[in-house]
């Protein structure tokens, strides 16, 4: 076995590869060695690697490979995570902020809408609505349909599925609006807008719209959408004064919202975007095309089918008016400035129940307008004014201008200028209490008192005439002579008895009407002379009362005292009869009905003025120019005369007929004195009785007058008939 030719050789093990070849010796390899501080160091092929090893390798590549992709949006939701709990912290502590300043929340409630005054006339017809809102407050069920449709539409169209805050659409509108690198839309639901006009004032602040937010969910709360729906109509502003749909309903088209059509719905839906610029009173043509927009909304959201869409859009722009129109709102204006002294400030909506007759209002109305659209510019008027009222002071109708829209300034009520000859029954009135009458006789020749010689309208002179032809003629002559023979001071005093209120200058042209009255006085003094010589309180409020029925205040007959003797008014009315039938105002005359009057003239013909009456009415008359220019030769007697005819002729036409006040029978002579008019001016009621004394000619006493026809007395009403106190 171990011979010398059947030696074998010792096999050493090898666990790395094939047996080695025979090597010489016994020589070991140095890998074969081993030391004792060391392992066995295992060869490894540079190029080839064992299969675990590889798998090994290729697990490992692709794990990093994973870590790296899940890495970095692991750390940006980590991130993203504690950026969003900073700015949950933030945002909660912003809220919290501005919660804080808002009142608790136990207090929160609906703020109180502004009283508004809905006047009504004598029938209860709507007059007009008065107060911050300018309307009535309208029930969703009671409105037109298709108001809160056109709102819900371009507004808000997701107004019935949100909290008070809708994120789609606020999201929305920002993106729009960088886009548009500017504020384009607003993103603000309706909940968040009736918000802000409740409860917030309109800043730009980040702190209002936190609040808005806030109060917004507490709305959503507190109230259903309807019950939210009806607030933000009845509150949100529509331009031109207009509060609330119903005051917009009237403002732009005079008529309720409960009338207002589909076309009218979306004109109102389309001004919340811009109510000043899109007003159809300033420019109907963007109100038109705003309104396509919306009826274009109300169809993408189904509220309305393509048919009407296509009639409503095929509808014409009409321009409203640029304010309320109409001579009814002279009234209404009126009518408030004595609310507040009636009841005091308004805490709730009121009725207010009127003695406006609207039928009449529109007679007057529509024969001032007409009567300058004819003659304004031939005759050089541009305004007129007129008042109606029964004897005994309730307000008919009252026509403050031309045209309301242009101007609310009230000339019949406050407009003060000098009235004339219409002044002149005052004169005369003193003259008769002193103890003339109508055939006294005076000289109409030229006077001179002092410095001041008066003059007749047409420079002409008629000898001696009687009281009464001199005030039917209107004579300038007798009404100085008269107002010097009882004194200026006595005149004044009678003109004040009467009604006038406003200063009067006691001289001798008192007498020809140079101090400065307003029409409303005018003719409150002269309903005396229809009511039998009682004393006249102009009014226009019968009633105010709340909307459940509770009276706050209530005009109850008043103990009227008399002003006038029963002699000096049958001598009135029979001297003022005669104006209407012999003298300046024969063009006002209305034929068989028993009616008298005055016209008076300013120099140069720059005012003119008609007051007449009837036994049932007294109305005031006047044209001329705010700026007090002259017209061109308008006088009492022209277009004042024929537009108080007008008037009260459809003022009477359906009543029965009644005859003035008054039996004065004249008498058939007259006594006059003769003699020159002193140096000094007569003055005062001692001398009252002193026959009046002239500077050139005579008329001898007892001189025989004709006789005069006697007032008729027959078919006379008691005056409780014609209008209580």
């Amino acid at each position: 076995m171990f011979g010398k030719n059947n030696k074998q050789e010792r096999i050493e093990p090898n666990f790395d590869g094939p047996t080695p070849k025979k090597r010489g010796g016994m020589r070991l390899d140095e890998n074969d060695r081993t030391l004792p501080s060391q392992k066995p160091v295992k060869r490894v092929s540079k190029t080839a690697k064992p299969k675990s090893a590889a798998r090994r390798s290729a697990k490992q590549a692709k794990s990093k490979k994973r870590s790296i992709f899940f890495r970095w949006p692991m750390r940006m939701a980590y991130w993203g995570l504690v950026l969003g709990l900073w700015c949950g912290i933030i945002v909660v502590g912003i809220v919290g902020y501005y919660a804080a300043q808002l009142p608790q929340s136990a207090d929160w409630r609906i703020p109180q809408r502004p009283p508004n005054a809905k006047i009504v006339s004598v029938d209860g017809e709507l007059i007009a609505n008065r107060g911050q809102t300018g309307g009535a407050s309208v029930g969703i069920d009671e409105m037109s349909p298709y108001i809160p449709m056109a709102v819900i539409a371009i507004e808000d169209h997701r107004f019935n599925y949100h909290f008070g805050f809708d994120p789609i659409g606020f999201s929305r509108a920002m993106v729009t609006n960088l886009r548009a690198k500017r504020m384009v839309q607003g993103g603000s639901t309706l909940t968040q807008q009736l918000a802000k006009n409740m409860f917030l004032k309109p800043e730009r602040t980040i702190g209002r719209k936190v609040q808005e937010l806030i109060l917004a969910f507490w709305l959503e709360t507190q109230y259903s959408k309807d019950e939210i729906l009806e607030l933000y109509l009845n509150r949100v502003y529509f331009g031109s004064g207009a509060t609330g749909v119903d005051a917009a309903a009237r403002r732009y088209f005079n008529k309720s919202a409960r009338d207002v059509n589909l076309a009218e719905a979306a004109t109102l839906a389309g001004l919340l975007k811009a109510p000043s610029r899109l007003s159809p009173a300033k420019n109907p043509k963007l109100a038109k095309e705003r309104s396509q927009v919306v009826l274009a909304a109300m169809l993408r959201e189904n509220f309305i089918s393509g048919d009407e869409a296509k009639r409503a859009m095929s509808q014409d722009a009409k321009k409203a008016k640029r304010y309320w129109s109409g001579s009814e709102h002279y009234a209404a204006d009126m009518v408030m400035k004595h609310v507040k002294d009636l009841v005091g400030e308004m805490h709730e909506d009121l009725i207010v129940d009127t003695t406006i007759d609207l039928s009449l209002q529109k007679v007057a109305e529509n024969t001032i307008q007409k009567t300058i659209a004819k003659n304004g510019e031939k005759r050089n008027v541009s305004q007129g004014a007129a008042i109606t009222m029964t004897p005994f002071g309730a307000i008919r109708a009252v026509v403050g201008g031309r045209e309301y829209a242009d101007s609310q300034f009230n000339r019949a009520t406050e407009a003060k200028r000098q009235p004339g000859s219409a002044f002149k029954p005052f004169v005369y009135l003193a003259a008769l209490e002193a103890g003339r009458t109508p055939m006294s006789v005076r000289q109409d020749l030229p006077v001179k008192i002092g410095k001041w010689t008066p003059m007749n309208y047409d420079r002409k002179f008629r000898g001696p005439v009687t009281l009464q032809t001199a005030l039917a003629k209107s004579l300038n002559t007798i009404a100085a002579q008269l107002a010097m023979e009882v004194g200026p001071k006595d005149v004044v005093v009678a003109a004040h008895r009467l009604g006038i209120s406003s200063k009067l200058e006691a001289n001798a042209s008192i007498a020809l009407g140079t101090s400065e009255v307003s029409l409303e006085e005018l003719t409150q003094a002269y309903a005396s002379f229809a009511n039998g010589g009682f004393a006249v309180e102009p009014y226009v409020i019968k009633r105010i009362s709340t909307l459940n029925g509770k009276v706050l205040y209530e005009r109850t007959s008043k103990d009227v005292k008399p002003i006038i003797s029963p002699r000096e008014v049958g001598m009135m009315n029979y001297m003022l009869k005669r104006v209407m039938t012999t003298g300046t105002g024969k063009s006002a005359e209305l034929g068989e009905r028993e009616s008298a009057g005055k016209t008076g003239t300013t120099q140069n013909s720059r005012d003119a003025i008609f007051v007449g009456y009837t036994a049932d009415y007294v109305t005031g008359v006047w044209y001329g120019n705010d700026d007090g220019s002259n017209t061109n030769k308008v006088t009492g007697g022209s277009l004042p005369a024929a537009s108080w005819k007008a008037i009260m002729s459809e003022a009477n036409k359906s009543l029965v007929y009644a005859s003035l006040p008054g039996n004065y029978v004249p008498e058939q002579v007259a006594s006059v004195g003769t003699g020159t008019l002193p140096k000094k001016a007569l003055t005062g009621t001692a001398r009252a009785n002193v026959p009046a004394i002239i500077e050139r000619g005579s008329v001898q006493n007892n001189q025989a007058l004709p006789a005069q026809p006697v007032a008729p007395t027959s078919g006379r009403r008691t005056l409780s008939e014609i209008d209580g106190p």
